[in-house]
């Protein structure tokens, strides 16, 4: 519930709440309480915690949303990525070919299976990866490319898949932030060999901790990660290759159950939210997120570019209303490689890092709630 404040000669008087946050979570729970609350009593009454009915029964109502045959789960958005490339015989000596403007996850995976990420620009109003740059990176070292749907806008499949094609490459699709995004006709997660997905609360299909999915139509790909995520065995005690523990639990799949019920209406509600956005913003200055056309854009986060981030989000700050920046040093420039990519420079990566701020967004955000954002935003302004 949104409170306003009532000291006299305060901000009250000019509509301001107490606090706009960036996701509300707790007004999507208690819109579902008694499924989720139901459900979990139900699985700790059973007492089957690791890789009970609840796992499998997500698993199978995930794929078919998806349109996938297989969907596997795991314990992050992270592992989902590494297990897709280990799965993939990618290791030491491989380059992969991805996006700088992305949460670091992306390049972690990566670096996990002892291959090197290969980092190249991404496009200015999409903010996902350039196609025609890929091409350019490609290399006899090149294995696979990881385009990332970032903010829940799809990347350019139709044409990251022509360039794969052309040169043998495998792709890795890193939907963290897009469960539900169309590309094209098709979900994203079910175009290139797999797909990852990240239940982190905030997602816009989130659970209560840390969980992640992969998604492909190869049944032994699937059957490879079912092995890897459990230890590398099949057989409880038979160990064919060295695994990992990565299993979402129970509970974990009880709140997914319940909310991919509802995934639909929720990328709507955020669709509705951003759409409002865009036309109030209008006129302002402040450059909207962008859709291509190409697919459906689930606004993951609504991110704009704007010369001046730092005053607005001090103002929204003092009227109690969150926004956030994602993400204000690309990959390439991050201590951790900044040394090995230091000749490597990506200009509109490093002009859009240096530009954009997000917005709140969540599909329980009112249309008084945006237009307290955008008025304080106009002020700012």
């Amino acid at each position: 519930m949104i409170v306003v404040r009532e000291t006299p000669g305060s901000d009250a008087d000019k509509g301001y709440t107490d606090m706009i946050p960036m996701v509300d979570l707790k007004t999507q729970y208690l819109s579902m309480k008694e499924e989720i609350d139901r459900g979990i009593l139900e699985a700790l009454e059973k007492c089957q915690f690791i890789l009970g009915p609840n796992v499998s029964a997500f698993e199978e109502e995930a794929a078919a949303y998806l349109g996938a045959k297989n969907a596997v789960s795991v314990a992050s958005g992270t592992d989902a990525l590494h297990l897709a490339l280990a799965a993939s015989g990618i290791g030491k000596g491989d380059e992969v070919i991805t996006t700088p403007f992305t949460f670091i996850a992306t390049a972690e995976a990566i670096r996990y299976v002892g291959a090197n990420p290969v980092f190249v620009d991404i496009d200015p109003y999409t903010f996902n990866i350039d196609p025609a740059k890929i091409e350019e990176a490609i290399t006899p070292a090149t294995k696979a490319v990881i385009p990332v749907h970032l903010f829940g806008q799809p990347a350019d499949m139709d044409t990251i898949e022509k360039v794969c094609k052309r040169h043998g490459l495998l792709i890795i699709e890193d939907c963290a932030q897009s469960f539900g995004a169309l590309a094209g006709k098709c979900m994203t997660g079910t175009i290139g060999s797999m797909g990852c997905f990240s239940f982190f609360p905030s997602k816009n299909l989130g659970c209560y901790g840390d969980g992640g999915m992969i998604s492909t139509n190869c049944p032994e790909l699937a059957a490879r990660i079912r092995v890897l995520r459990n230890h590398g065995s099949e057989i409880r005690y038979h160990h064919s290759t060295i695994g990992y523990n990565s299993r979402l639990d129970e509970i974990q799949a009880v709140i997914l159950r319940a909310k991919l019920k509802r995934i639909t209406s929720f990328n709507e509600g955020r669709r509705r939210v951003a759409g409002l956005y865009t036309s109030l913003l209008e006129n302002t200055g402040i450059a909207c997120p962008y859709e291509d056309g190409k697919g459906t854009h689930v606004y993951h986060q609504y991110t704009v570019l704007t010369d001046k981030r730092d005053k607005i989000m001090q103002v929204l700050s003092s009227a109690g209303i969150a926004s956030a920046i994602y993400y204000p040093i690309p990959l390439h420039r991050q201590e951790v490689f900044a040394e090995e990519y230091k000749s490597v420079t990506l200009p509109v990566s490093e002009r859009v890092s240096s530009r954009c701020m997000s917005l709140p967004v969540f599909p329980e955000m009112t249309e008084e709630q945006v237009r307290e954002v955008v008025g304080v935003i106009k002020e700012a302004l």
